[in-house]
């Protein structure tokens, strides 16, 4: 699973409706295991817009078996591959509603319904945890796994970090229609951070911050926090906190997302 980040009119909406074909590209290409990409190719592919883009007056269930008939499935596995997501988004209760009466939230599970309906092999989806309140992300979640675990590459844009942080394996950050950083998560945490160590003594711990190599951040009842251009410096940090009494928690801060994220894009 690859999360794609960046600002509003970073061009992240832009790059994949080129990937879709919705756009032609100005210079560059799009290549899927080193080919070009042919229409037989994305005919493959699952997406969903940022865009409400299902028929307002349209019942749920039976647009998702409208959909899935033309990207060619046979009409008894549309209706089963409908009845199936259904059921995994939890909107089953829901499916002879028309698409209008729903709320924003379900409106968005039938959009990602609409987006895996065909069986895709790859997924493609614009903000697809817009406007889900915090159990139907968990469920969304669960899907879009199961997908990645079948196989299929996920790519998904959000300006949700903590989901793209707890969700991706790997990111992609842009910014003024250029890649700024891309890669494994955690290589890019190690790639744009200094090392950041957190100790708990219960006392004291202004004296951290005279230790050669050794930035103090903060220090607040017994809790500091700081920065070590190297491991023999929080390990020295180590050593003369043992020496002055308990210690009661000593660990490495992972930074977040949106640290990195500030840091690349600034």
């Amino acid at each position: 699973m690859t999360g794609f980040v960046g600002r509003n009119g970073a061009g992240k909406t832009t790059a994949m409706r080129i990937i879709l074909g919705v756009l032609s590209a100005d210079a560059g290409e799009v290549l899927l295991d080193g080919s070009a990409l042919s229409a037989g190719d994305r005919r493959r592919f699952g997406y969903m817009p940022e865009e409400r883009g299902l028929y307002p007056k349209m019942k749920v269930a039976e647009q998702l078996v409208y959909l899935a008939r033309l990207h060619g499935v046979s009409s008894s596995r549309a209706k089963a591959n409908a009845a199936d997501l259904l059921e995994r988004l939890d909107l089953t209760e829901r499916a002879s509603d028309m698409v209008e009466s729903l709320s924003l939230g379900n409106q968005q599970r039938a959009q990602i319904a609409a987006a895996l309906v065909h069986d895709p092999e790859i997924l493609i989806l614009d903000e697809p945890f817009s406007g889900l309140d915090p159990v139907a992300v968990e469920v969304v979640q669960g899907v879009l796994k199961g997908y990645a675990a079948a196989g299929a590459p996920v790519l998904f844009s959000s300006h949700q970090l903590d989901i793209v942080e707890r969700l991706c394996d790997d990111l992609v950050i842009i910014a003024d229609g250029e890649i700024r950083a891309a890669g494994p998560r955690e290589e890019l945490r190690n790639q744009f951070s200094t090392p950041r160590f957190e100790i708990r003594t219960g006392a004291d711990c202004a004296w951290i911050g005279d230790v050669p190599g050794i930035a103090l951040i903060s220090q607040v009842d017994g809790i500091a926090v700081f920065e070590a251009e190297t491991d023999v410096g929080s390990q020295e940090v180590l050593r003369r906190a043992i020496a002055c009494g308990p210690v009661h928690a000593f660990g490495r801060q992972q930074p977040s997302l949106a640290s990195i994220f500030k840091e690349v894009v600034k």
